[in-house]
């Protein structure tokens, strides 16, 4: 049986959110990138797995941040 694809695979995402953190929150997403602009925030980066993916979403649930997009993007 094989696995489903992008389970287990590392992607790059996009996720941008409503409302502004500064770069101190950079280390509470585990060095990726934050960049502001505009009343949002995009937060971008490599992505283990969707394990992380689902925690790093539940971290901007936590926050009480505004979901617009997650996407994964080529590299």
């Amino acid at each position: 049986m094989s696995k489903p694809i992008g389970l287990t695979q590392a992607a790059q995402y996009e996720i941008r959110v409503k409302g502004e953190l500064d770069a101190r929150w950079e280390s509470w997403f585990e060095g990726l990138t934050i960049t502001v602009g505009d009343g949002e925030t995009l937060i971008s980066g490599m992505v283990p797995d969707q394990a992380a993916l689902h925690s790093l979403l539940a971290k901007i649930r936590d926050l009480g941040l505004p979901l617009i997009s997650a996407n994964s993007v080529e590299t």
